[in-house]
């Protein structure tokens, strides 16, 4: 399995509406390129640094290609609405994993 994580740092003022917009507009989105076959929200408990909060979103599939290909395709539109709507409220980075 490959999994998709972006590891994303939340200012304090907007985590209620990041969080709601997350739950029912960006995953919803990303999920409909057809590229991912589910995902999971996690946030986290053992944040020390910083006034903000740090959540990672993991979409998961079964091909390397697709990954790639959302990456290409998809992505780019996809993250620049997340920072119009967000702009310098967030900070996140991208990892790309796979189960062993």
């Amino acid at each position: 399995m490959i999994i998709y994580n972006v590891t994303v740092n939340v200012e304090k003022d907007i985590e209620e509406s990041w969080v709601k917009w997350m739950k029912e507009k960006h995953i919803p989105d990303i999920l409909a390129t057809g590229f991912f076959n589910d995902h999971r929200m996690l946030r986290l408990l053992n944040e020390t640094e910083g006034d903000g909060e740090t959540y990672a979103i993991q979409y998961f599939t079964d091909e390397l290609d697709n990954l790639e290909r959302y990456m290409m395709d998809e992505a780019p539109r996809l993250r620049d609405e997340h920072i119009k709507k967000f702009q310098d409220k967030c900070v996140s980075f991208r990892t790309f994993l796979e189960t062993v």
